[in-house]
């Protein structure tokens, strides 16, 4: 027997005591992580999905936007709609409420403008006597434009030449029109050239209000930038203030452009050599007591005035317009 003899137990690979309770604790922990695991990746699905609801949900607003936005569409063609049928029918109420058939040709109702005056015999002189009136306005208003932007430019380069010419546009801007009607015959006759003479006059002073106030309102800072770069003058008008001045340039010409057609009527009235434009029908049928035709000729005056000012709007809104709003957001 060997009693006395210890002999010490082989190492064995399987843990015991302590350690068999530290493997049993990170088997939990490892559970654990991957119990958070799943649990997370169940969750993201509900995450994506939030996310994917709210992205959805995101197109869904724009027919909301859309609806919003129809409204003050239809509001803004409904409005002047109802104004039109308001006007209309006070039109017909004093027509035919107000005044007696022996009186009716002081205010003739619609129809019989439309009838007699713009599909009437004389339809066609109209037309024509309207086209001669835009001519003669269109003429009139390139050359204001190119008067009023070349003083405009001129007054802007130094404070003594604003000094000195800005009044003489103001005082041309005050005289009345009609008391250089004698002389503006006497020195140009009583012919196209006058008629022209009288659109330039009435136009000059928007063209060149407008476009002095554009080219004086650069940023002081753009300006600093191009004096530490030594620009000449040219430069600075033509990359820096002329680009600048670009909006207040065509509100000027949308002013002038209606004026223009003011000042066409007007020198029709009091230069009638020639052929005849819309104010010397005007005139004529006025002393004719033609109401139909002369309300039909009103309207036709009152429509080249509104198209030229809508279209020289839209003309500066494509122009200027995007790159503005940019710069002032």
């Amino acid at each position: 027997m060997n009693t006395g003899t210890h002999t010490s137990p082989a190492p064995s690979d399987t843990p015991t005591g302590p350690t068999s309770e530290g493997a049993a604790k990170n088997d939990e922990i490892c559970s654990a992580a991957d119990i958070s695991a799943t649990v997370t990746r169940s969750a993201e699905p509900t995450a994506h999905s939030g996310e994917d609801r709210t992205i959805s949900a995101q197109p869904a607003a724009g027919p909301s936007d859309t609806a919003r936005t129809t409204p003050r569409r239809l509001r803004t063609v409904i409005a002047p709609l109802t104004v039109l049928a308001l006007v209309i029918g006070v039109w017909y109420a004093i027509s035919y409420a107000l005044l007696t058939p022996a009186r009716r040709f002081l205010m003739p109702p619609p129809q019989q403008v439309i009838t007699d005056g713009l599909l009437g015999p004389q339809a066609q002189e109209m037309w024509q006597a309207l086209g001669r009136t835009a001519t003669v306005a269109g003429v009139g208003l390139v050359i204001a434009v190119v008067l009023g932007i070349v003083w405009a430019v001129l007054m802007a380069q130094a404070r003594w030449a604003e000094t000195a010419l800005f009044p003489y546009a103001v005082v041309m801007q005050c005289i009345p029109i009609l008391a250089l009607v004698p002389l503006i015959g006497f020195w140009f006759g009583f012919g196209f050239i006058s008629r022209v003479f009288v659109c330039v006059l009435i136009a000059l002073f928007p063209i060149v209000s407008n476009t002095l106030f554009g080219l004086k309102s650069v940023d002081k800072g753009l300006r600093e930038v191009f004096a530490l770069r030594t620009s000449s003058r040219w430069t600075v008008l033509r990359k820096l203030e002329f680009p600048a001045a670009m909006p207040a340039i065509f509100a000027g010409l949308r002013i002038s452009a209606g004026l223009s057609v003011v000042g066409a009527i007007v020198g029709d009235f009091f230069f009638k050599q020639g052929d005849p434009g819309i104010g010397i029908l005007l005139d004529n049928y006025r002393s004719r007591l033609q109401a139909p035709q002369l309300f039909a000729a009103i309207l036709l005056a009152s429509a080249l005035g509104v198209v030229v000012f809508v279209l020289f709007g839209r003309l500066g809104r494509r122009i200027v317009g995007a790159w503005y709003d940019d710069a002032r957001h």
